[in-house]
């Protein structure tokens, strides 16, 4: 097979980001039967993922400026060849301390995440590069909504180890479109290391860059408390059974979804910035309404998950805009960019699913995580307005 040598095909970027979710979440249903073979107790089994976040986490400072210096082709094939060795080794693991070390090298695959987004900055200007982050967005949240139904019938089929080796057949399969699809698309890229990393304070100096990335922040944040507190809020005021409780979590997701089809439609015809402030918007509207009607002896199951289901809309009109937004104050550090908006991502999220489980509790479990979503949109709508606010003081010298 001969390498790409062209810009890859949309398709091949969904796969790419839709394996980096899957392999959070997958094997979510088989933590349970892995404790008990491996005689492990649940806590040290649960950093499988709490341990995988924080490598994904490092692993997108690194990543990203990377695939700035050396191609976003050579980082993600290698990456990628990283997570299927991983992948093999978890299901081929004969104690708990091999399986945790080689899932701790699967976050390799989120590379494929963050290199993503590059490349479709790389290949578009930012509006348009906004709409194709959108459509990609739409296609990639059906992940994680199918991943977990698909690890638990796996697991109930063919035992817990079926999940790592899927995790390995698909990693082959995106090794090899990877290979024959994704052409270099980084033409950019400094002399040496050391050249690149000298133009790293103008990044880090943009307001911009600042201001898109903490609203991309707090809008996962909004999403990491919804799914954090909702299992108590579902058994504690609605008395939902899990698969319910599964159902309705998924729920957000399908506004997601709707809200990065309308990002791809309109994002070519409006600022990237006004798309998110419209998106933040709604994400601040819904947690809002609910409060408020839970206040009032209003609340019930259809307003709470129609709340979520406001907040995702708003979400997936924000986070495609944000993105292409911070990616574009410096197009030749897009990967560096992408990977530290990331890496703060996952870190206030990780900070927000601990306030969350801290916090709330069967008595408030409703007003507690409408409340923190609250906070979020509210957070994340002054990051956009201050965006907006350096775009009229500062009309983009600094953005493309």
């Amino acid at each position: 097979m001969r390498p790409a040598t062209t810009p890859p095909h949309l398709f091949t970027l969904v796969l790419c980001t839709a394996i980096a979710v899957l392999s959070l979440n997958m094997f979510l249903p088989s933590l349970a039967r892995i404790g008990e073979e491996f005689k492990a107790d649940y806590g040290l089994v649960n950093l499988s993922i709490a341990g995988y976040l924080a490598v994904t986490g490092v692993l997108q400072l690194l990543i990203g400026p990377l695939s700035d210096r050396y191609g976003r082709r050579p980082v993600l094939l290698v990456s990628m060849a990283i997570f299927v060795l991983a992948s093999i080794g978890c299901a081929l693991a004969q104690s708990i301390w091999v399986f945790l070390g080689f899932r701790l090298l699967q976050g390799g695959v989120i590379s494929a995440q963050v290199i993503s987004r590059s490349v479709l900055r790389d290949m578009y200007p930012p509006n348009e590069a906004a709409s194709k982050l959108g459509y990609v967005s739409m296609v990639m949240s059906l992940a994680p909504m199918l991943g977990p139904m698909l690890g638990g019938g796996l697991d109930m089929v063919f035992g817990w180890r079926s999940a790592f080796v899927l995790y390995m057949l698909l990693g082959l399969v995106i090794l090899v479109m990877i290979w024959v699809d994704l052409g270099e698309t980084n033409n950019n890229r400094a002399a040496t290391m050391t050249q690149q990393i000298r133009e790293y304070p103008h990044l880090f100096r943009s307001r911009r860059f600042w201001g898109y990335s903490l609203c991309a922040a707090f809008s996962v944040g909004g999403f990491f408390s919804f799914i954090t507190g909702t299992p108590l809020v579902a058994a504690a005021w609605f008395d939902m059974s899990p698969a319910q409780v599964g159902l309705g979590i998924g729920i957000i997701t399908g506004g997601f979804m709707v809200g990065n089809f309308v990002t791809g439609r309109l994002s070519m015809r409006m600022q990237l910035v006004t798309m998110v402030i419209a998106g933040r918007v709604f994400a601040t509207i819904g947690p809002l309404a609910g409060l408020l009607l839970f206040s009032l002896g209003l609340g019930n199951l259809w307003v709470y998950f129609g709340s979520a289901i406001v907040l995702g809309f708003g979400n997936g009109l924000t986070m495609a805009n944000a993105n292409a937004g911070l990616m574009s104050v410096r197009p030749h550090l897009a990967g560096s960019a992408s990977g530290l908006s990331g890496a703060l991502t996952v870190a206030l999220g990780a900070v927000l699913t601990t306030v969350t489980g801290t916090i709330v509790t069967a008595t408030n479990a409703p007003f507690a995580v409408l409340g923190l979503m609250l906070c979020c949109g509210v957070f994340g709508l002054a990051s956009a307005l201050f965006v907006r606010w350096v775009d009229l003081r500062e009309p983009l010298p600094d953005a493309v």
